[in-house]
């Protein structure tokens, strides 16, 4: 693999397995230092030490991403043992899932805390570093790279509580690139699909998701989705900002967004009786948005 990452730190969340620590071994091979975050730390301890009996550079870190202070203490930590930070890896994730009449309020908290408030608290602290860089006079090519869902791009039966984070995430990565450019930052969130704890815990999906008997392509390997990972985290990508980025096996897609349509205008106030007649027009000239996941 081409080190297209060389010098590149980047911190990851959620690194202790799935995903997260196919991402932070495919990143280590291409380069870069990285910090493994987890709260489980046996789990970001034994990545580190694959990746570095590898011949790569990572170390532990176990702060809570939902704390706000903890989570700058991993940003403080790369730069004390890297001196620098490039990108941030936005991959913990957790699950609650139950059909909304069911769903509790910690259900819904738990999730909004790791996925949605998860996604701020690093970012927040890695921005405010690069911000400071760029006042001091220095150069930044910094990434942001989130991590949504088809869950959140069109909903998904049972899972209100995730489809909302993963919908929050996706308007969240749209607003970091619109503001933060002017900072020498991007940001880009990955939809990914592959083989996770997350995703195998259902037996079907366990069974759907298996690695192939005959030694043929792994289409949902993890590693798949951290290819377009690495390349994000790369100063290759400095053009790429705001995009919501499909990854499964072999396969990538840019998500297209919600856009407006002509309607109609009246240009005056409508009054009830009329919506009717207006909404089925609307209705019969739209493009079918895709359905919700398991309806």
């Amino acid at each position: 693999m081409t080190k297209i990452c060389s010098e590149r730190v980047v911190i990851v969340t959620g690194a202790g397995s799935g995903l997260g620590a196919a991402h932070a071994r495919e990143l280590a091979n291409a380069g870069a230092a990285v910090l493994v975050n987890d709260i489980n730390v046996d789990a970001a301890a034994r990545v580190v030490e694959e990746i570095v009996s590898n011949g790569g550079r990572a170390v532990v870190n176990q702060s809570d991403i939902t704390d706000y202070q903890s989570a700058g203490e991993a940003v403080a930590q790369a730069l004390e043992t890297y001196g620098d930070l490039h990108a941030v890896v936005n991959n913990a994730g957790n699950n609650r899932d139950r059909m909304f009449a069911s769903m509790s309020e910690a259900d819904w908290d738990a999730v909004m805390a790791v996925h949605l408030k998860g996604h701020f608290c690093i970012s927040s602290h890695a921005v405010q570093y690069w911000r400071h860089q760029v006042k001091s006079g220095s150069s930044v090519s910094g990434r942001i790279i989130n991590t949504t869902s088809g869950a959140g791009l069109q909903g998904s039966v049972g899972q209100s509580n995730y489809a909302a984070a993963k919908a929050g995430i996706a308007a969240l990565t749209l607003n970091q690139a619109a503001e933060l450019g002017r900072y020498g930052i991007t940001a880009n969130a990955i939809c990914p699909v592959a083989r996770t704890g997350m995703t195998t815990a259902v037996p079907e999906m366990a069974a759907r998701m298996a690695p192939p008997e005959d030694g043929g392509f792994d289409h949902f390997a993890p590693e798949n989705v951290s290819s377009i990972v690495v390349w994000l985290c790369s100063e290759e990508s400095a053009h790429v900002t705001g995009k919501i980025i499909e990854a499964e096996g072999g396969r990538l897609a840019i998500a297209d967004g919600w856009r407006s349509t002509a309607g109609e205008d009246k240009q005056a106030r409508w009054s009830p009786d009329e919506i009717g007649a207006v909404m089925d027009r609307l209705l019969a000239s739209e493009v079918p948005a895709q359905k919700v996941w398991g309806s």
